[in-house]
């Protein structure tokens, strides 16, 4: 069987089903590995800040804002084991801490301070100005003011952040997990709820789809073909949603690209929405014979694409049969109308 991209439109129409599994058949997943990025934290690093903690809090009886911010201040990378024992990213962090403490933290400035531990996580923080230490210094009490507290008491039908194994009761729950560890069980259950590696995932989400994106820049610039790529949430003249890339350019466009790696059906049935949505705008206006005012291209990655099958069919309508896998992307150009553009 052919790929539908080697099909005439006719001949796609006539055997959908086929079609589908041709693609299916190209789809690969590698949803077990993630790329680390600048500013992954080795566990070694980790440990250090927790030590550092522990240490100065003498196993954490003495959890004053003083001491663990002059530890933050010393081993910077001691303020993410504290998120982590939190159990909050960021943002929540930050809107907390302006709750709280009155001092605006805007969820900006917390993040670019997470980023900075993260690139630099032993390099001492240099306290440049009294706006930089007095968000830190706010971010510390809040998070020593939740970690003393704990959890309030249950209410029905409701599940509390703090409500784990080491903060449910405050300093009680927390001295005992670093004297004796934490039962295995437990490590297990606050894992289930939290999934493995989620934060980490999230935090380099657009390096995975950067994997699907370098490829088609490396077929585009192998035939030195004219493009345009789009950054993300870009506002683009004549798109209401900017396609991944446009050749040559928006001003003209005679081919656009998505580019979507998913493993979640779920997410895979949104992008294919927003595909669909580009196949009607290429028409909107044309008679059902006159030709598209571009043509539409899907370059996919995922095992998501490969759970609803009646989604791929919409996949391979929208775009009339141009779909690509990490499998066949050599063949991009020349079954699209990008083979008019190359000069190489």
């Amino acid at each position: 069987m052919p790929f539908p991209f080697e099909l005439p439109f006719e001949e796609l129409s006539a055997q959908l089903d086929a079609c589908v599994d041709a693609v299916f058949g190209a789809l690969q997943s590698d949803f077990l590995t993630m790329p680390k990025g600048n500013g992954f934290v080795e566990y070694p690093v980790f440990e250090q800040g927790y030590e550092a903690l522990k240490r100065a809090t003498e196993g954490f009886k003495n959890l004053s804002s003083d001491t663990v911010f002059e530890t933050v201040c010393r081993t910077p990378i001691a303020l993410i084991v504290v998120r982590a024992m939190l159990g909050l990213t960021s943002p929540e962090w930050a809107y907390l801490t302006t709750q709280r403490t009155k001092t605006d933290v805007s969820q900006g400035a917390v993040r670019s301070l997470d980023r900075r531990i993260r690139v630099s996580p032993l390099i001492p923080l240099r306290r440049n100005g009294d706006l930089t230490e007095s968000r830190l210094r706010a971010l510390v009490a809040t998070a020593c003011e939740l970690l003393t507290e704990g959890a309030p008491p249950e209410v029905a039908g409701m599940l509390h952040r703090l409500d784990k194994a080491d903060t449910k009761q405050g300093l009680e729950s927390l001295r005992p997990m670093a004297a004796l560890g934490v039962p295995y069980a437990m490590v297990l259950y606050e894992r289930f709820l939290g999934r493995p590696f989620a934060g980490h995932r999230d935090s380099v989400s657009e390096l995975i789809g950067d994997v699907l994106e370098n490829a088609i820049e490396a077929m585009l610039s192998e035939a030195a073909i004219s493009y345009r790529k789009t950054k993300r949430a870009e506002r683009v003249a004549g798109f209401d949603q900017a396609p991944d890339f446009i050749v040559p350019d928006e001003f003209n466009p005679h081919v656009v690209i998505e580019a979507k790696i998913t493993e979640d059906d779920g997410t895979a049935r949104d992008k294919v929405t927003r595909v669909q949505h580009l196949g009607a705008l290429s028409t909107l206006g044309r008679t059902p014979s006159e030709p598209p005012k571009f043509e539409v291209v899907a370059c996919i990655a995922g095992r998501g694409f490969k759970v609803r099958r009646e989604d791929m069919k919409k996949l391979l309508l929208a775009t009339r049969g141009k779909v690509f896998t990490l499998q066949n992307l050599p063949q991009l150009v020349a079954h699209t109308r990008l083979h008019e553009f190359r000069t190489r």
